[in-house]
């Protein structure tokens, strides 16, 4: 028998997943502000609130430095993903484009939604130690509000025109939702080899929540210095936590393209 306590958390983290789709500070909610530096930094987020708890004292959190996955035959991330118009928006901590509806991926036979995407730069997910100047997150959620966020490397390489639509309308300050008057097509942001390493972690901004599937892609994608330089300069301190403890966690490659 289902209690009432076991009810009422089911639907606590289902509202904390939903806001986290946002990828919003809940400043505009009364929440309190969090940055990633100075005295509402990273190491202060578990001490601003009471919800930002599990980001001092989780123990599955994220990102991670990728270093030893094992190599598994794992079944291949099935991507449905379709042009979208590009909503995009800064919340002051990352520039963020709402996808239209339709898009999603298939992932161990389980549908997720495409929701949005996002930046952080320097990367948040490090490889055997090394940063990479730049991560995509693409986020998506299943029909229980289950998160799996797809990691794409970024480095500085050849100009990619995919990624055009995002770079060249960047918000330089923080600003609501806006039709840019442009579409993007996710399924160009990805490389070419679709491979991930997986692991279960959380999300990288307060509140924290845990519970979150992260495919991080093994191959990295170029985009131009001149691209990256634009990436760069909107968040002139970065906009990434530090990689945390992976625990007793497992980390996983998938080893079939």
């Amino acid at each position: 028998m289902t209690t009432p306590r076991l009810i009422f958390a089911g639907l606590v983290l289902a509202a904390l997943l939903s806001a986290a789709c946002s990828d919003n500070d809940g400043d505009s909610e009364g929440q309190p502000h969090w940055s990633y530096e100075g005295e509402a930094g990273p190491s202060y987020w578990s001490g601003l609130d009471e919800s930002y708890a599990a980001c001092g004292t989780g123990r599955s959190q994220s990102p991670i430095n990728v270093n030893n996955p094992a190599p598994r035959d794992l079944a291949n991330v099935i991507f449905h993903y379709q042009p979208s118009t590009m909503t995009v928006l800064n919340n002051g901590h990352t520039v963020q484009v709402n996808y239209d509806p339709g898009s999603y991926i298939e992932l161990d036979g389980v549908r997720y939604d495409l929701v949005q995407f996002h930046y952080h730069a320097p990367s948040e997910h490090t490889v055997r130690g090394v940063s990479f100047p730049a991560e995509l997150h693409i986020v998506h959620r299943d029909a229980a509000n289950n998160l799996a966020v797809l990691g794409i490397l970024i480095h500085s390489g050849a100009a990619n025109r995919a990624y055009e639509p995002f770079i060249n309308n960047l918000p330089p300050e923080e600003a609501g939702p806006r039709n840019a008057g442009v579409t993007i097509d996710a399924s160009g942001l990805l490389p070419a080899v679709k491979t991930t390493f997986r692991y279960t972690g959380s999300l990288t901004t307060p509140p924290c929540t845990e519970g979150v599937s992260w495919l991080i892609m093994t191959t990295p994608v170029e985009i131009s210095a001149q691209q990256l330089d634009t990436l760069e300069s909107v968040f002139e301190h970065g906009n990434n936590r530090p990689v945390q403890a992976i625990n007793e966690r497992t980390l996983t490659e998938d080893t079939t393209p």
